[in-house]
């Protein structure tokens, strides 16, 4: 196991072992998991195989974080440079992103021509595009590099889920507004996972047209300009989506449908857990506070962690965006969710059971301390939340002297 090696400004050594090192690698198969219900089927022909990849997801997870439990242990601040330059964690990053279109092109081969029902067909390409979700995880990673290349294969996955919009909206917009109301990623409290994403879908995007718009306005080019990052991920989508239908025929258009919605619901599972209710606060100007890493829900869940690259210590990546997953830190006192993702988007499904377990760890929170005026609040539910948590200070009269 590799020993990473600093000295401190006192002159004292120190030593690092990243013991999941070997681990990360976690993410290289779990970007294939539609075929851990392809292949089965394939022997069997049980169409209830392609229940497999959902209990993987959605019952395995969970239990295996709960088993696992978290790691709180972080890199010291001494290594974090060297950390950052082992090239091993980036290649497999790299390595995702061939995966994905790979997974994507196994699961359209099987659906177009293999012998399915029509539940197989709908539960492949939902399962397809869940793990297509993933891809959006990886352009994450990449998209904050500084490095071409990265930012490179960001735009290209970003076409197997058909969500090239995303590192404009992302690094520009969500990490410029996240935790207040002008974000549309950004969710709100008395706001059901459902409401929010016919908010977040159509604004993420509308946003992040407008700021390419913006930004190649400012060249004096045209929002149509071939220049448009926008527009080169999507132009790759169209490709992919064209070969897979003259590849494999018709049924590619309402796989397609499926498996892109589904890869964008993946994204939005993950967007509203991540800031649930959370609000910065203003300065006498207006001004929002600068991001803190109070301003994240996080989890350091162990198994959820390795498959989708630490993105649950979201916090420390709003405070340092380009930080490397291997290097993200946890932070004693932060908003903490009560399971890893994966758990977490199961309680996110069903309304009722989120706000009732979640709404009371948001107001129990040290910044927010039980004040309906330090959250994030969604405007339809907000008579209904004071009237149960306290009184709308918003409607008191006003007195005239």
């Amino acid at each position: 196991m590799k020993v990473f090696v600093a000295t401190t400004p006192g002159g004292e050594a120190v030593e690092y072992t990243d013991r999941k090192r070997w681990f990360w690698a976690l993410c290289l198969p779990y970007s294939l998991l539609p075929l851990t219900g392809i292949v089965p089927h394939a022997i069997t022909g049980n169409p209830w195989w392609f229940a497999l990849p959902f209990g993987l997801a959605y019952i395995a997870g969970p239990l295996l974080d709960s088993i696992i439990g978290e790691d709180r242990n972080n890199p010291p601040q001494e290594v974090i440079s060297q950390l950052e330059q082992d090239r091993y964690y980036r290649y497999l990053t790299y390595a995702c992103v061939p995966l994905h279109f790979l997974s994507l092109v196994i699961s359209a081969w099987y659906a177009g021509t293999g012998d399915l029902g029509v539940a197989a067909f709908v539960a492949l390409a939902i399962i397809a595009g869940l793990t297509s979700g993933l891809a959006i995880n990886t352009a994450h990673e990449l998209g904050h590099k500084n490095s071409r290349i990265e930012k490179l294969l960001a735009k290209i996955v970003l076409a197997v889920p058909a969500y090239g919009h995303f590192s404009v909206d992302h690094n520009l917009g969500h990490h410029r507004n996240v935790s207040t109301p002008a974000d549309p990623a950004s969710a709100r409290m008395g706001e059901s996972i459902y409401k929010f994403a016919l908010r977040e879908l159509p604004g993420a995007f509308f946003e992040a047209w407008s700021l390419e718009k913006d930004r190649l306005a400012r060249r004096g080019k045209s929002s149509w300009n071939p220049g448009n990052q926008i527009l080169q991920s999507f132009a790759i989508t169209a490709l992919l989506s064209l070969a897979l239908v003259l590849a494999f025929g018709w049924p590619m258009i309402p796989f397609l449908l499926l498996h892109n919605a589904f890869a964008w619901w993946q994204l939005t599972s993950a967007n509203y857990v991540e800031h649930y209710g959370l609000l910065r606060e203003r300065d006498a100007t207006g001004k929002y506070e600068r991001c803190q890493p109070h301003h994240s829900w996080n989890s350091n869940h162990v198994y959820s962690n390795l498959v989708l690259l630490h993105l649950e210590r979201h916090s420390d990546h709003h405070t340092h965006p380009t930080r490397r997953y291997q290097s993200l830190r946890h932070y004693d006192d932060l908003p903490s969710l009560p399971s890893g993702y994966f758990g977490s988007y199961l309680l996110a499904y069903i309304p009722r059971l989120w706000f009732r377990v979640m709404d009371k760890r948001l107001l129990a929170l040290p910044q927010v301390k039980g004040d309906l005026d330090r959250v994030n609040i969604d405007p339809d539910a907000r008579p209904s939340l004071f009237l149960r948590y306290g009184r709308d200070k918003m409607s008191e009269p006003t007195i005239v002297l």
